[in-house]
């Protein structure tokens, strides 16, 4: 190839280069996607996601008042792994671990000091077991706390078995007596899937009209832009509830997730959510005209936050504050919280009313919004 061949291919590829570089510059999606969603999500996700339990929210019930168990509470007190709430009686701490406000209860009982003496005291360690993994590091940090305790009664010589350890701890796991993880992932993996089934079939149902060119017809006929979404959103709010049905069932009955709640709370919860879905969904849709793109933002909106920020996987009491501010406006997080107590606890109205409201109110919110982008585009 000559030297004048080479010259024109490389003018004919720069002129392609300075053609789509102000290509570029003019499509402001395309900078968004290219350089601002990059640093949004390692933002979020780097500062959000993390694997360490911090701050554990734990209950002491101090049944003793005696310098030793005084001694032991400063112990949880002062750490900087747990935030303890200090009770006198078992009842407002399982009320606490009912409504998921701690994790974890540490009993000292009424004759702990009298027992540390004759070195044959015990601690009782309740913790709940929806998140086995969690359960299981929040338990190594309470022996942790009473080792220390024992350590430093033994150094102090003011126990009758020295360096072994005077306080013994009995433990037991709430909700999870068997210890499964599957308690905790198969509710979780149901907020992912109804997340899937309700955004993303939805999120291209107007934008495949406005391809096909089949919206502008309707423009000429009397229908309305609420008829217009409320006939194009049963079909998908059927297929959702379809596809509800079959994973309740394959919980309970293939990963034998125990269902302590009542059937009734779990189907209006997840109605709720189904709505919610489906109106994000449908608000993508109506705003943008192309079926690709409408897609990714549903993923990136609704399946993304649903995995990493709404609870299922990592803890949202160990994010930083802004990250945990972000995670009140996700819906999966309501959905989460909701389908771990119906499962796990049962009907514990003081958690289910008010991430009930929440997607009701979310779910009207999102309906007005689709109907208010669809009346712009046919006014």
């Amino acid at each position: 190839m000559s030297a004048g061949t080479w010259r024109d291919k490389a003018r004919r590829v720069r002129a392609l280069m300075v053609k789509e570089t102000r290509q570029v510059i003019r499509d402001p999606s395309s900078i968004a996607i290219g350089v601002v969603l990059p640093m949004i999500l390692i933002l979020l996700f780097g500062y959000g996601l993390s694997l360490d339990v911090k701050n554990v929210p734990v209950a002491v019930v101090v049944e003793d008042p005696g310098p030793a168990a005084r001694e032991l509470v400063a112990g949880f007190q002062l750490s900087p792994y747990f935030h303890a709430q200090i009770t006198h009686a078992m009842q407002p701490a399982e009320k606490l671990m009912l409504e998921r406000s701690v994790d974890a209860i540490v009993r000292i009982p009424a004759d702990f000091e009298r027992r540390v003496n004759s070195g044959s005291a015990e601690v009782q360690v309740l913790l709940h077991g929806g998140d086995a993994n969690r359960a299981r590091i929040i338990q190594g940090y309470v022996q942790g706390a009473i080792q220390a305790w024992n350590a430093r009664q033994a150094a102090e010589g003011k126990t009758m078995t020295g360096a072994g350890g005077s306080v013994t701890v009995q433990q037991r796991l709430w909700f999870n007596d068997a210890n499964e993880s599957r308690y905790f992932l198969v509710p979780g993996l149901i907020v992912l899937v109804m997340t899937l089934i309700g955004a993303l079939l939805t999120a291209m149902v107007m934008a495949r009209e406005w391809e096909r060119g089949t919206l502008e017809s309707l423009f000429v006929t009397p229908v309305r832009s609420d008829e217009i979404l409320l006939g194009k959103t049963l079909p998908y709010f059927l297929l959702g509830l379809i596809g509800l049905a079959l994973c309740i069932v394959a919980a309970k009955y293939l990963f034998h997730v125990p269902l302590r709640g009542t059937l009734p709370v779990l189907l209006g919860a997840s109605t709720l959510y189904v709505l919610v879905a489906l109106g994000i969904g449908l608000l993508i849709s109506s705003a943008v005209k192309n079926q690709m793109v409408a897609s990714q933002l549903a993923m990136l909106a609704t399946f993304m936050p649903a995995l990493m920020l709404s609870g299922f996987l990592f803890d949202l009491r160990s994010m930083p504050a802004p990250i945990r501010l972000i995670t009140y406006v996700l819906p999966a997080r309501y959905y989460v919280t909701l389908l771990q107590t119906i499962f796990l606890a049962g009907n514990v109205w003081r958690v289910i009313v008010p991430n009930m409201l929440v997607l009701a109110g979310m779910a009207a919110l999102l309906g007005l919004g689709s109907r208010a982008a669809t009346r712009k585009r046919l006014d």
